[in-house]
């Protein structure tokens, strides 16, 4: 059998790294000797003496090998220059100046003697600026020809709206990349400060109440708003000023939305209907959440809905001791546990809020700390038509609940409540207020008990977004109940921000009213739709439905709203049932509460006449 070979792996990978480098490190060699036998050259005016040559020929030997050494010590050579950033220019700055106190105290050694103090100070930096040209080339003679070939393409005229971080960063990557199909023509800042400045070469030409007057100057077709954090009443106004100018507005991803936490260019998109109806930023108590959250066992109710998902998602985040998800459906329960990161213990209970004994045994064998009560019935029109159902879960399963946190010792209870509950004139707005004043009565038991009242969730199962959604895809109409009605909405991630927030406050008085910015015409967000699906829709006008409101309100008349440490909280006092009454609604019939309810919706809706 013949001798295997020997293993030649090292010197073969020393050889293929010098064959690699070598034309670079021959490049630099040459710099180097062009620079400081031209500097010796043009000291001596074009006549060296002799005694010069001499000494000089060993200090240009040594100058090299100190340039080539430091530019390999520093990772000068093996890099993929056409891709270089600020990391590989500070290396290349560091080379140079290390090669350069070497170089100085070579001459100063000499004594002038050796070789003239002045090549020894400038010869480094002649150098330093030969291997910057030489290795940053192709990002300096590119974006001119990468420039011209995007207008060569037509591409889009472009005002970019935002000169932070982010559009800064999304303006480089557009001229870097003329397959995006965009010329940024003019940036708009609503800094005064920042008129008439350049970035990347691109002029500041004014805020966006200049945009018609911008546009009319650049030609622009589109603008482009790079600001991540910009709230929905920041967009709206823009997206009014854009249709005026006859502009397409595009937008980047909000905050939350970025993976990683930074944008590029190709993170750009068409602006959506929950960018002009849900961008509130939020700006939360990380370390009063974590103190809520951390090393604990919470709880979650309705764990398969739209909100309760959202709560497991975001308190997974905060490292719980373990996460308990509770829910009546066994497809969402699974659902929401594939959510979860791998590392968060969670279990999974399959449970009816409304079957008393099995929520007490949960809750006392798992002794949850921190529970947040999710789970309810929501669709006004169908439990006017089902109000049992309203009765049996909203307020017998909150009771339930609550009963078993308190006996199971909680140390924190928040309970998801509703804008209906507020002056209801439905059955689910009562039992939502049943449901409040049933959370509340628990109110120094040792379990301390709060309720976040919010509107419309964004993207919720159910919502009239998917709605309209729906329709346009059958080819319509949609159906809008009445051309004044208006809601509040928010996105579920804001909305579950502020309750997890609204969760760690100390405030115990009850229930936590979420800002949730400015009522929304439903009949406008109908129009929008139609026109970002650009197809001709019919909007049907159908006329308000059995328990519906033309405007939903966050407190009543008799509430008076006190602001909290948390500028989009309030928090208004909520009357508690008695003990005694809430231990009554837990053991008495279904049919005495639902007549119970139902004499609750005939007493608000005789107190309150108006929407």
């Amino acid at each position: 059998m013949a001798a295997s070979p020997p293993n030649r792996g090292l010197p073969d990978r020393l050889v293929a790294i010098v064959r690699r480098d070598l034309p670079l490190g021959a490049l630099d060699a040459v710099i180097v000797l062009v620079a400081y036998l031209g500097l010796l050259v043009l000291r001596f005016d074009g006549s060296v003496p002799a005694p010069y040559w001499d000494a000089f020929r060993v200090f240009l030997a040594v100058v090299l090998v100190v340039h080539l050494v430091a530019n390999a010590a520093f990772g000068l050579y093996g890099q993929m220059w056409q891709h270089a950033s600020v990391q590989e220019a500070r290396r290349l700055l560091l080379s140079g100046v290390c090669a350069a106190v070497i170089v100085v105290a070579l001459g100063a050694l000499g004594g002038g003697h050796v070789v003239p103090r002045f090549v020894a100070v400038v010869g480094p930096v002649l150098c330093l600026l030969g291997f910057g040209v030489l290795r940053f080339q192709a990002r300096l003679f590119a974006f001119h020809r990468r420039e011209a070939k995007a207008v060569e393409a037509h591409a889009d005229r472009v005002l970019l709206y935002g000169t932070g971080e982010a559009g800064a960063t999304v303006l480089r990557d557009i001229l870097r990349d003329p397959g995006l199909g965009m010329r940024v023509v003019g940036l708009l800042d609503d800094d005064p400060r920042r008129r008439g400045l350049s970035l990347h070469g691109i002029s500041v030409l004014g805020g966006r109440d200049e945009i018609p007057r911008v546009t009319t100057l650049t030609g622009a077709t589109q603008v482009l708003l790079a600001i991540p954090s910009a709230t929905s009443d920041l967009i709206r106004d823009v997206a009014e000023r854009c249709e005026e100018a006859d502009l397409r507005l595009r937008v980047l991803p909000s905050v939350r939305e970025v993976v990683g936490g930074r944008v590029t260019a190709r993170d750009i998109r068409d602006l959506s209907i929950e960018d002009l109806l849900g961008r509130q930023q939020v700006e939360t108590d990380l370390a009063a959440v974590r103190a809520l959250l951390a090393g604990r066992r919470v709880l979650v109710t309705g764990a398969g809905g739209s909100i309760g998902s959202e709560i497991a998602r975001q308190v997974a985040e905060f490292g719980p001791e373990e996460l308990v998800l509770v829910d009546h459906d066994e497809t969402h329960l699974f659902e929401v546990a594939q959510t979860l990161p791998a590392d968060v213990r969670r279990r999974q209970v399959l449970l009816d809020i409304r079957d008393a004994d099995r929520v007490a045994d949960v809750f006392a064998s798992l002794a949850p700390q921190v529970v947040f009560h999710a789970a309810a019935h929501k669709h006004v029109p169908i439990l006017e038509r089902f109000p049992r159902e309203a009765a049996l879960t909203n307020v017998l399963g909150t009771a339930n609940v609550v009963d078993a946190a308190t006996a199971a010792h909680a140390e924190r209870l928040i309970f998801i409540s509703s804008d209906k509950a507020i002056r209801p004139r439905s059955v689910m707005g009562a039992s939502k207020r049943m449901a409040e004043e049933v959370v509340r009565g628990f109110t120094g038991n040792g379990t301390v008990a709060c309720c976040v009242r919010f509107g419309n969730v964004l993207g919720s199962r159910g919502s009239v977004l998917g709605a309209f959604r729906a329709q346009i895809e059958m080819g319509g109409p949609i159906t809008v109940t009445d051309p004044e009605v208006t809601r509040y909405f928010m996105t579920v991630e804001e909305a579950v921000q502020l309750v997890i927030q609204a969760g760690a406050m100390e405030d115990d008085g009850g229930a936590m009213v979420l800002d949730m910015g400015e009522p929304v015409r439903i009949a406008d967000v109908a129009r929008r739709l139609a026109d970002e699906a650009d197809r001709r829709i019919e909007i049907v006008y159908t006329g308000l439905r059995p328990g519906e409101k033309l405007h939903e309100v966050l407190a009543s008349d008799d509430e008076s709203p006190r602001p909290t440490c948390h500028e989009l909280i309030a928090v208004v006092d909520v009357p508690p049932l008695e003990r005694d009454d809430i231990t009554g609604l837990c053991t008495t019939d279904p049919d005495t509460l639902l007549a119970e309810l139902s004499e609750y919706v005939t007493l608000r809706k005789a107190a309150t006449n108006t929407d």
